[in-house]
């Protein structure tokens, strides 16, 4: 009997763990209500009377974004501050712009898988996996070409090409986050221990210090 029950406990164990997922809408739509100062994982939704047309919509992501900063490139984001109409659906994209030779510096989504679609030029792209192998998987694309970045690794896009570059990414969360890695370390307020980072990379304090009075 007790080997029974024992069995009976395991294999309800297993079923609830096989059948989780995230739980399915239970309304249309939640629009965010920006006004709203209740905190909540997320965004409180609009009253759906209130709903419109706008709140599921955005212009101008057919403008190039400017480029001319030190990293040569200009993302143009399409997520749930942009777009009300994406709270809750897990959803968004950016339109990233490259000067020649312009980067989006090596960063992660905490919250989001990447797919982009390079629109137009050439583009080396890649990410690094996690320990103890760090491998750097990348790919040189070209219009027309799709990459993925998977969830939480760190990874970069280069403009390899002779003219400008543009790129759409579509995210799998309405807010993916984005922790550029040298601005989080060289950037954060406060600072850093400059022990810390001068051990952590292996190089004399004053190297740090240099590179916190840049970010």
């Amino acid at each position: 009997m007790a080997s029974q029950l024992l069995l009976l406990a395991f294999l309800a164990i297993t079923c609830s763990v096989a059948f989780a997922s995230d739980p399915s809408s239970l309304q249309d739509f939640c629009v965010a209500e920006s006004t709203s100062s209740v905190p909540v994982n997320g965004h409180v939704c609009k009253d759906p009377k209130l709903v419109e047309a706008n709140d599921f919509f955005l212009s101008g992501l057919h403008l190039a974004g400017n480029t001319s900063n030190p990293a040569g490139s200009k993302v143009t984001p399409a997520n749930v501050a942009q777009i009300p109409g994406l709270n809750t659906f897990g959803i968004s994209l950016v339109r990233i712009d490259y000067a020649p030779g312009g980067i989006n510096a090596p960063h992660t989504h905490p919250r989001a898988t990447e797919i982009l679609t390079v629109v137009e030029g050439s583009l080396e792209v890649g990410f690094v996996t996690s320990n103890p192998e760090n491998r750097l998987i990348s790919k040189v694309l070209q219009k027309g070409d799709v990459f993925v970045f998977p969830v939480g690794l760190a990874h970069f896009q280069h403009n390899v090409g002779k003219g400008n570059a543009v790129a759409i990414a579509a995210l799998s969360s309405q807010n993916p986050g984005a922790i550029t890695l040298a601005n989080a370390v060289f950037g954060s307020k406060p600072d850093i221990s400059a022990d810390v980072l001068a051990k952590a990379f292996q190089v004399d304090k004053n190297i740090v210090f240099d590179f916190q009075a840049k970010f």
